[in-house]
C-alpha cells in the first residue's frame, strides 16, 4: 500500500467504494489505520475536489472529495484500483489545502 494509490474500501455501513490513500509514505507500514479521501460519482467542479476518469485508471468518472477525508483501518482496503501520477497528487494536495483552510 502506498500514498497516492486508489483502493476499493469495504466499509460495513457504506459498502464498497474507491478511496485514495493520503497518509505519508513513511507512516503507512507502521500504522494500523490510514487517511483516505473517498471518490464520488457526484461531480460538483468545486476547488475541494479532484476529478478523475479512465485516463487515471478509474473505471468511471468520479471526483475525490477532499471535504470528506477520513481515517480507516487498513484491513478495509481490499483491492488496488490504480495509482495517481505525481501531477495528480499535487492537485489532491492543493484541494486538501483548500478544504482545510490551512
Amino acid at each position: 500500500m502506498n500514498r497516492g494509490e486508489i483502493w476499493w474500501v469495504e466499509e460495513p455501513e457504506l459498502g464498497r467504494r474507491p478511496a485514495c490513500v493520503l497518509t505519508r509514505q513513511e507512516a503507512i507500514a507502521v500504522l494500523r489505520r490510514v487517511t483516505v479521501v473517498p471518490a464520488t460519482r457526484t461531480l460538483r467542479s468545486i476547488p475541494t475536489e479532484v476529478e478523475l476518469g479512465p485516463e487515471d485508471g478509474m473505471p468511471d468518472r468520479c471526483a475525490l472529495s477532499l471535504d470528506n477525508v477520513r481515517t480507516v483501518p487498513k484491513a478495509l482496503l481490499t483491492e488496488q484500483i490504480t495509482s495517481l501520477t505525481a501531477a495528480r497528487m499535487r492537485e489532491v494536495c492543493t484541494a486538501l489545502d483548500r478544504a482545510l483552510g490551512c
